[in-house]
């Protein structure tokens, strides 16, 4: 069996893209190979800056020969129809068979393929892969027609077995296929030509390509830990620079160079965020202070100089990047001591958070409101809360974070600390972004939690108000991953509160600032707006008149919220909104996925979601997780047998007798041992149950109930539920009806697979 060669030789390919270029590489050859009936034993994809390369193993020589039988249509149809099957068929009428079936005589063809050799499959594959790749984006260069993301220069296509190599005939836009490419582009210009994917790899060494992009980067990473250590140093690990990295050289030479002294009191992030960002340079900072103190680089050849012209040009550059950062850092320290964070916050009343929505400074002003209700939730004091809520998104307005905009949060915790902020404020500036992704840390800190907590709900519970939530795979805002950092974040510090009570509230903010900003044509349909949310019409209008003969301005935004609230209580939370409904839901979602990943079932989630207080995320989890547990036993497992039982009998009962049977079972009526057993455990464990279910102890009422199971199925296997004595049968009936009341009390077993 041949062994197959690709490679596909061009400028250079962008780093982000080689990646998935390699993947698509293989998946279109393969595929196609398989497709025309050349099956394989492996496959595997390699790049570089300047080539993608496909080695295939045990490739079949040619396809096999097919034999296919279609059956026509009748010998006596129409000649039309047999016209048109001996076209499909690729036959004559002499070629075709008639057959007697019991239907009639019916023709038949025989279709016969001779298998096709390898490399005439091949060159129609390759040559189709190539003109189709999926790149991104691709390029026109000279006068061809072919589209690449970069001008493709050769493609090498080699097939290698026992008796030798063959080059697969064939060619793309007019680049043949050969048997030849081309080593580094400054150490090993020139062609060679090769007969293996191991003479091919060998080669490619020796003139200075490492072929392997996990090769490349191990190579960097070892080099630059070493030259780090040997100056008592240490890299910051950053595997997507890392990565990147390793995509844009082929022959990976590490040098670590000096950062000015000038730069080296900048933040560590503003450091390493400037040289990734603009120079992809590694850090290097010092263990004992933490400070960045030098930067690495990977050169793309070798010099005779070991690198020091190549450094050099670099510090050159890296001085000119720092300055600029220097000079943002100085400029945003002078504002935030000169006019605090607040005053550094002022122009985003300019900045618009949302056509739907407000400006930047409107949500902030909602944040601060929620942050204040959720602080005695989170154990912070409600004051320091609203502290952090107004400052936390200033740093927005900083010339360091317009520059670089990953950096907010970060240089917002250091202008707070510059502004004297303490006792977790500066904290919450940092972490109230997180978690960004599912394996970052959440917030913990109770001031950080709450303002985190508070600007996640604001921004759901707003883009659910402006009608702007996620569809199918789309989530343009992001509103996924905040409903999972509200779920992450209040599980993991085990907090308890209603997610419709703060939900309404915010919905209740983002109302206040609709109504603020109506003008004077828009006034008169306030009592279209206010049935349409079903909110209390008077208070609004008493909100809208308020705003109306102030300035509007912090003051007037600060009325408009606390006329608002003062109806939060009596006005049923926001419970009745169908919006809010609709979020809980969608966080509901959330959770079950997160739930799921921890091994818990869809269903006894479900079973957990129909029962009150669901919008509670840690009551709601916890009970879960007692269910779960409870129905990982025997007897919990076979306790939902014998509670399905029961409720399929009684419903059956209840529908046939037009009767609701919960008017409670009377002992005096029981005539067997196992009925009057069952008696004696339902009074037991109702008497467990209640407490537990009062103090949240869902581990201890679970398995209460699961110790049903013994005189339930001991009650089905020694009584007969339809007795002849009507009094008796209904006492069972309603006997039946407290074990379904009692399950259905700890959780919806209905909804319970299997």
């Amino acid at each position: 069996m041949p062994d197959l060669l690709i490679e596909l030789f061009s400028e250079e390919i962008p780093a982000r893209m080689q990646t998935r270029a390699g993947e698509d590489l293989k998946k279109l050859v393969t595929n196609g190979l398989v497709e025309a009936g050349l099956t394989y034993a492996s496959a595997a994809a390699f790049t570089t800056p300047r080539r993608l390369t496909l080695t295939v193993e045990g490739l079949l020589d040619k396809s096999p020969t097919t034999r296919e039988e279609r059956k026509g249509p009748k010998a006596d149809a129409p000649e039309k129809a047999i016209e048109g099957f001996l076209r499909g068929a690729g036959l004559t009428r002499d070629q075709v068979e008639e057959r007697e079936t019991p239907k009639g005589n019916v023709l038949f063809a025989v279709i016969e393929r001779p298998g096709r050799p390898a490399a005439d499959i091949i060159a129609e594959v390759l040559a189709q892969t190539v003109r189709t790749f999926p790149w991104p984006k691709s390029m026109r260069w000279g006068s061809g027609a072919l589209k690449w993301v970069r001008p493709l220069h050769s493609i090498l296509c080699i097939l290698t077995d026992e008796a030798g190599t063959e080059v697969v005939p064939g060619e793309v836009d007019g680049i043949a296929f050969t048997d030849t490419t081309e080593g580094h582009r400054f150490m090993a210009p020139g062609r060679f030509s090769v007969n293996s994917f191991e003479d091919y790899e060998k080669k490619l060494k020796h003139a200075h390509v490492v072929l392997n992009a996990e090769d490349r980067a191990e190579t960097i990473w070892h080099d630059a830990t070493n030259a780090a250590f040997a100056s008592g140093l240490e890299v910051v690990e950053d595997k997507g620079l890392l990565a990147e990295v390793a995509g844009l050289v082929e022959w990976p030479v590490v040098l670590m160079g000096k950062i000015g002294d000038d730069f080296l009191d900048l933040p560590p992030e503003v450091l390493q965020t400037s040289m990734k960002e603009h120079q992809k340079f590694f850090s290097v900072k010092n263990p004992k202070t933490g400070r960045i103190e030098r930067f690495i680089t990977v050169a793309n050849r070798e010099t005779a100089d070991n690198g020091a012209t190549i450094l050099a040009g670099n510090e050159k550059v890296l001085i000119a990047r720092l300055a600029d950062a220097k000079f943002f850092w100085e400029n945003d320290l002078r504002t935030v001591r000169y006019v605090g964070l607040e005053g550094m916050a002022k122009p985003l009343a300019d900045v618009t958070f949302h056509n739907k929505l407000g400006s930047q400074a409107e949500r902030v002003a909602r944040i601060e409101a929620l942050a204040r209700e959720l602080a005695p939730v989170v154990g912070a004091k409600p004051d320091l809360a609203a502290e952090a809520a107004r400052i936390v998104k200033a740093d927005l307005a900083s010339e360091m974070v317009f520059e670089f905009p990953e950096l907010q949060g970060i240089m917002g915790k250091y202008y707070a600390e510059a502004a004297g902020h303490d006792d977790g404020v500066p904290e919450a500036c940092e972490d109230h972004y997180s978690p960004l992704g599912p394996s970052d840390d959440v917030p913990t800190a109770p001031v950080s939690v709450a303002v985190a907590l508070a600007d996640k709900l604001d921004t759901l519970t707003g883009f659910w108000y402006a009608g702007e939530k996620p569809t199918g795979s789309k989530d343009p805002y992001a509103l996924r991953r905040a409903a999972l950092g509200v779920i992450r974040t209040t599980l993991k510090n085990g907090f308890s509160f209603s997610l419709l009570s703060l939900s309404g509230r915010s919905k209740l903010l983002h109302i206040a600032d609709t109504i603020r900003v109506f003008d004077e044509s828009a006034s008169k349909n306030v009592e279209g707006f206010a049935n349409q949310e079903n909110l209390d019409l008077d208070l609004l209008k008493s909100a809208l008149d308020e705003v109306k003969t102030k300035s509007i301005g912090k003051n007037a935004q600060k009325q408009a919220f606390e006329n608002i609230s003062a109806y939060i209580d009596n006005l049923g939370k926001g419970e009745g909104s169908e919006l809010l409904l609709d979020l809980l839901s969608f966080f509901h979602d959330r959770l079950k996925v997160y739930l799921r990943d921890q091994g818990i079932r869809h269903d006894i989630i479900d079973a957990c979601i129909a029962m009150p207080q669901n919008d509670d995320l840690t009551l709601l989890v916890k009970r879960a997780r007692a269910l779960s547990e409870t129905l990982a036993t025997d007897d919990g497992e076979n306790l939902i047998q014998g509670f399905k039982r029961a409720n399929n009998i009684l419903t059956q009962a209840e529908e046939a007798d037009g009767v609701e049977y919960s008017y409670g079972a009377d002992i005096k009526f029981a005539e067997d041992a196992e009925e009057k057993a069952l008696f004696e455990a339902l009074d037991t464990a109702e008497a467990k149950i209640a407490p537990a279910m009062h103090a949240q102890d869902f581990t201890t009422a679970m398995q209460a109930m699961a110790a049903l199971r013994g005189p339930i199925d001991a009650f089905f296997e020694a009584v007969q539920i339809n007795a002849d004595n009507q009094t008796v049968r209904r006492n069972r009936l309603n006997l039946l009806s407290r074990i379904r009341t009692l399950c259905l009390s700890v959780a919806d077993l209905t909804k319970i697979e299997g």
